[in-house]
């Protein structure tokens, strides 16, 4: 019999200060093992600057790669083996319809012990499959200091399952 995962389908939490963007990553990082057989698909969406490369950025530093993590915004594409994962970082910004995803060879990325991490999904409408966790940064321009808020969404079991290890990570917006 399969076990049942009792998570929440989705989950807010308060990301205006950075360090708490960092500390998602680390728990996201740190909650991969749930979901060991991978692949896994993460879509970050959100306004220019809202936070998104930070946070692919603390889940690649808690796996354990010590380099830089450029944004792809002009390769499109970034990946690197890290805390046994191959993991590539997909930048969808520049790209206008989902037809230019299969020059970027996605089939081949949601195979295998893989961590795809697609920021601007919503510009390859169609071409993704559903996300294991979407994540949506939202940003209140009109608030002097730009809070934030982050929004994760499970659209599957392994999803719930990451939520189920993130969420008592991390303190919920109020």
């Amino acid at each position: 019999m399969a076990s049942v995962v009792h998570a929440p389908a989705s989950w807010v939490l308060d990301s205006t200060d950075e360090r708490t963007t960092q500390r998602l990553g680390k728990a996201m990082a740190q909650a991969l093992p749930a979901v060991e057989g991978g692949p896994v698909l993460v879509t970050l969406s959100g306004p220019l600057g809202a936070g998104k490369t930070t946070l692919v950025r603390a889940i690649l530093r808690a796996l354990g790669h010590a380099g830089p993590v450029p944004s792809p915004s002009y390769t499109l594409l970034e990946q690197y083996e890290v805390g046994g994962w191959s993991v590539a970082h997909l930048d969808c910004y520049r790209l206008r319809d989902a037809s230019e995803l299969e020059n970027l060879g996605v089939r081949e990325l949601l195979t295998g012990r893989r961590l795809l991490l697609v920021e601007w999904p919503e510009n390859v409408a169609g071409g993704l499959p559903v996300a294991d966790l979407a994540i949506e940064i939202a940003v209140e321009m009109a608030v002097s200091n730009g809070a934030r808020q982050t929004c994760l969404l499970a659209g599957s079991t392994a999803g719930a399952a990451l939520l189920a290890e993130i969420s008592p990570r991390m303190p919920a917006a109020g």
